[in-house]
């Protein structure tokens, strides 16, 4: 797998709207899922996730196991699709005006681990930890990251 840079190869919707792609992933019991620091907020956790590109427009999933190998540095595969989710990106991360938000459609997926990688593309830029449910959904409600909160739900994280 190669590491993408830049978002030039970025894929929008007809409405503009820039599509997302990511997972939850989860330990072999499913009473863990694995958060990653915030490349602009080193104290926030988030899930694995990040633009598709356009050669990724006919598979959300190979888009999902990159960024998942890129932001977290895990190997898996991916047991089932989430679904779609709507939700916006902060201004500081577009070219748009700052009053605006960016629209965006993810697609999340649940991922089986299988191999946590010593050395990964954002290794030296993200920490990694394992949460378990309610303080996954703390941490991602207290930042107001409700799209991801949503796929956190949607898995089978156990409660």
């Amino acid at each position: 797998m190669v590491a993408r840079i830049g978002r030039e190869k970025q894929l929008y919707t007809p409405s503009g709207a820039r599509v997302v792609a990511g997972t939850v992933i989860l330990n072999a019991d499913k009473t863990k899922v694995l958060m990653v620091s915030s490349q602009a907020r080193k104290d926030r956790w988030i899930i694995p996730k990040g633009g598709v590109e356009v050669d990724e427009a006919n598979d959300y999933k190979q888009a999902a196991l990159r960024e998942t190998w890129e932001e977290a540095g895990a190997i898996g595969t991916i047991t089932h699709y989430l679904g779609p989710v709507a939700g916006t990106c902060p201004t500081q991360f577009w070219d748009g005006p700052k009053t605006a938000k960016r629209e965006n459609e993810f697609h999340f997926y649940e991922l089986e681990l299988e191999k946590l990688e010593d050395v990964w593309p954002e290794g030296k830029e993200r920490k990694r930890k394992w949460a378990d449910y309610q303080e996954a959904r703390e941490e991602l409600l207290k930042h107001n990251r409700i799209e991801l909160a949503v796929a956190l739900e949607k898995s089978s994280l156990k409660r």
